[in-house]
């Protein structure tokens, strides 16, 4: 897949890819919810439309940041994982979510409270790593 970038800066290339108001949700749902499957994301509370989670899914993959695979034994089904690519997106998934309670929050008067919040700001680099290792161990995805 070739891509047009708009320019040559590291930030709006990123946000070329990643600026669409879902693409992270979806990462975020995958990484924090255990979400894995279709049906999986079409239950969240997000509710995103069919028709748009179908065309995210296959941008996500297209760019290597998720895989696509048949749920053992349910060809019917399949089951999306994070790549590597997409693991990396962690760090940025927690630094969202402190800057979202720290500046959002009053804006946003039904925003959950989280006991995660305060352990992301106490140690980010240890919740990162938390986060991607129980990925992995979910996913079987340790390399």
């Amino acid at each position: 897949m070739e891509y047009k970038f708009r320019c040559e800066c590291p930030i709006t290339s990123a946000l070329d890819i990643l600026g669409d108001k879902w693409i992270l949700v979806i990462i975020k749902l995958m990484l924090t919810q255990d979400k894995k499957t279709f049906k999986d994301f079409t239950e969240s509370d997000e509710a995103i439309a069919t028709n748009i989670l179908s065309s995210k899914l296959k941008y996500l993959e297209e760019f290597g940041i998720i895989t696509k695979t048949q749920l053992p034994g349910n060809k019917k089904t399949n089951l999306y994982l994070l790549t590597e690519k997409g693991l990396a997106l962690t760090p940025i998934i927690v630094e969202l979510s402190i800057w979202s309670d720290e500046n959002v929050r009053a804006l946003n008067k039904i925003m959950k409270e989280s006991p995660e919040i305060e352990i992301m700001k106490s140690d980010k680099a240890a919740f990162v790593k938390m986060l991607q290792e129980n990925y992995r161990s979910k996913t079987r995805l340790n390399k």
